[in-house]
């Protein structure tokens, strides 16, 4: 018989070892790094179906209208989607969704799912999800240990019980978490066949749950029950309080619970799986070609070997000439070139960036917006040429600025806008002005996106320069809202 499993699926992180493609603003679970759908679309559509629920979504502030548009896209409505005043790690997160959910189902069965993992095989996970499902209705707590291929320096480890099969397809017993090895530990233990990858994916009961924040992390459970009890809800997202989401430690679940509970046991799982834990990791599951090179539409290879090649820009082509292990990722605004031996070291390069005030460390060239989203084209001494795309339907808050007006130019598809009093249809090749302190609205009212070129002029361009009268999307005030 199917057991109904409710996926939660985090999604609120910053992804840093990916960069460029993964940045704070579009962190690389929404990116389309492997294949058509963003990670978190496949996260989303690997856990959907016959003994899946609607997904219970947790995420941050300036990815809720993304976790939407993209959960859309594949057809897939949220069961809920929690908004988190500020990141405070996976236990909170997690403690905060199955208290959601306990609120109507009590023995509501929860599989906790990272959103930027890659499972080649949905169906044999499907099928390791059930398998497991008996263990965690009896009351444990069930993690997912991978079957280690190499000695990994990167992740954690599990160490089964004694007697315990590490190929085993039900629940093993677990002796302990083990800390991310030194490259001779992780050799010995792969020799062992006695320790499987900790896989940061989680099985369990609400109740189960819940009555393990109780008993060993109460510091823990105290301010996000306040913080669930007092959440707001607002345009279909539930918004987890702020003011007691203060006092919430910083802690994985991982450290708050699992390491401390003695109702633990080990799902294996063999049958490939990988966090994307940087680019040497994306090389892997990109299937090399026969001279072990990887490279997109955009990239070109002339004598490498082992070489990650990608380009995310139509306009940037990226040429490697005889090169050995080595990883490089172009976008329109930034280029890495590392040796795939440092690729875990990327996230020094972000850090650098931050350190000398480059945009390019968090800000990715697409800034997305829940009425669609926007790119800088040209930026220069008080001016800025923008390209817009509106979803059809969709609209841009009514709004003035105090230090730039604005020029647009319809290049597909027709715009509804609002200036002062006046409400006009702009079509393809025609343009409008907007004087700078002109309360103003753009709307799509079509069926098909609408795309513009808008030319700022003014002393200050910043997003910030946004006063919003009226918005559809309720953001507030501030660049985003």
């Amino acid at each position: 018989m199917t057991i109904h499993v409710h996926p939660l699926l985090l999604c609120g992180g910053s992804g840093t070892r990916l960069w460029p493609l993964s940045r704070k603003s579009y962190p690389k679970q929404f990116a389309k790094i492997m294949g058509h759908d963003s990670l978190f679309q496949q996260a989303a559509t690997r856990l959907s179906g016959e003994g899946f629920t609607p997904p219970v979504v947790v995420t941050g502030n300036d990815f809720r209208f993304i976790v939407v548009e993209q959960l859309a896209a594949t057809e897939i409505a949220s069961q809920a989607v929690l908004i988190e005043p500020e990141g405070r790690n996976t236990a909170p997160a997690v403690l905060a969704a199955a208290l959601v959910l306990a609120e109507q189902e009590p023995q509501a069965l929860i599989l906790v799912a990272p959103s930027d993992h890659v499972i080649s095989d949905a169906a044999a996970f499907r099928a390791a999800v059930q398998a497991a499902a008996p263990r965690a209705q009896s009351g444990d707590l069930i993690t997912f240990g991978i079957t280690p291929d190499r000695p990994e320096t990167g992740y954690g480890y599990l160490e089964l019980a004694e007697g315990a099969d590490a190929a085993a397809t039900t629940p093993q017993t677990l002796a302990r978490f083990v800390e991310k090895p030194d490259a001779a530990r992780a050799t010995e233990m792969l020799a062992s066949g006695n320790f499987l990858w900790n896989a940061g994916i989680f099985l369990f009961t609400a109740e189960s749950l819940i009555a393990a924040f109780r008993a060993y992390a109460p510091d823990v459970f105290a301010p996000v029950e306040e913080a669930v009890r007092d959440a707001q809800f607002d345009l279909g997202f539930t918004r987890l309080a702020p003011k007691p989401w203060k006092n919430v430690p910083d802690i994985s679940i991982d450290y708050a619970i699992m390491e401390r509970a003695s109702n633990l046991a080990v799902m294996p799982y063999g049958a490939g799986w990988s966090d994307l834990g940087g680019w040497d990791a994306v090389w892997q599951e990109s299937a090399p070609d026969a001279a072990g090179n990887v490279t997109s539409n955009n990239a070109t290879a002339i004598d490498c070997t082992d070489t990650l090649l990608r380009s995310e820009s139509e306009r940037v082509e990226l040429v490697g000439i005889g090169l050995d292990d080595i990883i490089a990722v172009a976008t329109s605004d930034a280029v890495l070139v590392a040796h795939k031996s440092h690729a875990q070291r990327v996230k020094e390069a972000v850090a650098a960036l931050k350190a000398k005030g480059a945009s390019q460390a968090t800000a990715f060239p697409v800034d997305h917006r829940p009425w669609g989203w926007f790119e800088s084209l040209v930026v220069g001494n008080r001016f800025q040429v923008k390209r817009i795309v509106v979803h059809p339907g969709a609209a841009l808050s009514l709004q003035s600025h105090h230090h730039r007006s604005e020029h647009w130019i319809v290049v597909e598809g027709t715009a509804k806008v609002t200036i002062d009093d006046k409400v006009q249809l702009i079509s393809e090749n025609q343009s409008v002005y907007i004087p700078l302190g002109a309360v103003h609205r753009m709307e799509n009212p079509g069926k098909l996106p609408l795309t513009l070129i808008e030319v700022q002029t003014g002393s200050y361009l910043g997003e910030d320069d946004i006063i919003r009268f009226e918005d559809v999307y309720a953001r507030g005030q501030g660049p985003k809202g």
